[in-house]
């Protein structure tokens, strides 16, 4: 020790004490450093010796307290699979208590884990998902892969991840390609203290519990939904209501504008369709068919606004593939054949009635897609609410104005019901969104206005820029589950 750091300690005490605390210091990486250092540390098993059994599967284990939060795991991931600058398959983030009498904090490290019943398995219309009956990993196809993102919303995790480089979406695979040759996944292999490594589990069926033991993580999103496999260890109890550290943090979510053109839209189209499908009153015809023929030119620049959103257009003729499980599957073939049921309806009367069931059929769809993320925000009453809403002012819009203002009117403020509490979405609007609050506000009021005293051609324009207004809410309002982050 030089002669100036004995005198420096000896000149201020406090310094030679905290220099004495750190070298006491019991983290991870020192017990692994002492270790090697006594010669008592042998090369650790991160994978099975053995491939998975019958009725057994692959899962991660993570030791809580191993984790550090070094972040080597996120490197070597990112550095193993070339991933983008701004994408990630494995994240660390930080879990708190609330209490400040007694506080803690818990490193976390997370991947994909999956699932037992994995959302963006059931959601995905093309079929770009597939779990190994043998191994039970959760594989990505990229070739089949259209870019709908749909994976994105379903899962509760925030595994899968946008790369608008190539216009799809990707995700942890669990290394199977290195599993299979022997080798330990990259994160299992890159971390100092060996928090990560892979083990077999039991197979879970239907009839085993949502949550296996030991219980998921605290801060997560409930496991009911996907039954994740990772297993979360650690030898101390960890302290009850533990709490992301970002919990309340408020993250505007993607507009996803071509996708908020295509449902309001198809709501309108929706509503007109209906319209059409009412008997005239006489025997004039000439308006029902002009409705019908709105209809269907605004259904038909609605449903090209949605192909917008996909990252690969050219492969959205497999989107039928997935209708057994897809809501985005059935949503497109619904109104694929309405589209055609209501081009024969602008011609012949007899179709419009089929064309109005259909309709209604597709945007049932359409409501379903969001309301099976189980996302707050897009719970099923709110959300039925606003599109068929917006297809029920359309409708009465062309026979009955001073009904559609009072429709309106109802829907606004079904809509400023819901800015009440301590939400997510509910101080997202109040908060980061307020002035495109405003100007849907202002939109709608203006469209009742014109609705009661000014009806005629000039109302649709007012009227669809403030139920488009609505539609980007919608998106950008909704309240994202993730696993644990760091504070932002």
């Amino acid at each position: 020790m030089s002669t100036n750091v004995v005198a420096s300690r000896e000149t201020f005490p406090l310094l030679a004490e905290l220099l004495a605390e750190q070298q006491r210091l019991d983290t991870p990486v020192a017990r692994f450093a002492a270790g090697h250092a006594a010669a008592r540390v042998v090369a650790p098993q991160l994978i099975p010796l053995t491939a998975p059994g019958p009725g057994e599967h692959y899962a991660f284990e993570v030791d809580l307290e191993a984790c550090s939060g070094c972040k080597s795991c996120v490197a070597a991931c990112h550095a193993l699979n070339g991933l983008d600058d701004t994408e990630t398959w494995r994240d660390v983030g930080l879990l708190v208590s609330p209490d400040r009498a007694s506080p803690f904090t818990q490193t976390v490290t997370t991947a994909c884990h999956h699932c037992a019943d994995p959302a963006c398995l059931n959601g995905c219309p093309v079929l770009a998902y597939e779990k190994n009956p043998r191994t039970g990993v959760v594989v990505h196809l990229d070739d089949q892969c259209i870019g709908c993102s749909y994976c994105v919303l379903k899962c509760p995790y925030d595994v899968p991840k946008y790369s608008p480089r190539l216009g799809i979406v990707r995700k942890c695979d669990l290394c199977h390609g290195r599993l299979a040759a022997g080798e330990a996944p990259a994160c299992a292999q890159s971390c100092p203290t060996h928090a990560i490594k892979i083990i077999t589990v039991p197979r879970p069926s239907a009839s085993q519990p949502a949550v296996p033991p030991p219980a998921f993580l605290p801060g997560a999103p409930d496991p009911a939904y996907t039954r994740p496999t990772t297993r979360y260890v650690s030898q101390r109890a960890l302290p009850a209501r533990l709490v992301a550290a970002d919990a309340s943090a408020l993250r505007v979510q993607p507009a996803h504008a071509p996708l908020a053109v295509m449902l309001t839209l198809l709501s309108a189209a929706t509503g007109l369709a209906v319209a059409a499908a009412v008997p005239p009153a006489g025997p004039d015809d000439s308006v029902t068919y002009y409705v019908a023929l709105s209809a269907w030119l605004t259904g038909a620049a609605g449903l090209a606004a949605g192909g917008l959103h996909l990252g690969r257009p050219e492969r959205a003729w497999r989107v039928f593939l997935g209708w057994r499980r897809s809501w985005l599957s059935r949503e497109a073939l619904v109104f694929g054949a309405w589209f055609a049921l209501a081009g024969a309806s602008v011609i012949a009367p007899a179709w419009r009635p089929v064309s109005a069931l259909a309709a209604v059929a597709g945007l049932f769809c359409s409501a379903m897609i969001y309301i099976d993320t189980r996302r707050r925000f897009w719970r099923a009453g709110p959300t039925f609410g606003r599109f068929f809403g917006t297809a029920l002012v359309a409708g009465l819009a062309v026979s009955a104005p001073p009904a559609a203002a009072a429709a309106l009117a109802l829907k606004l403020g079904g809509e400023a019901w819901g800015l009440r509490g301590g939400g997510t979405a509910a101080r997202l609007q109040r908060g980061p969104l307020r002035l495109p609050m405003l100007l849907r506000a202002t939109l709608a009021l203006t469209g009742c206005a014109m609705l009661a005293a000014y009806p005629g051609w000039w109302q649709w324009p007012v009227l669809l820029a403030g139920e488009l207004c609505e539609r980007l809410v919608f998106f950008r309002a909704v309240d994202a589950p993730k696993m644990p982050g760091q504070p932002v």
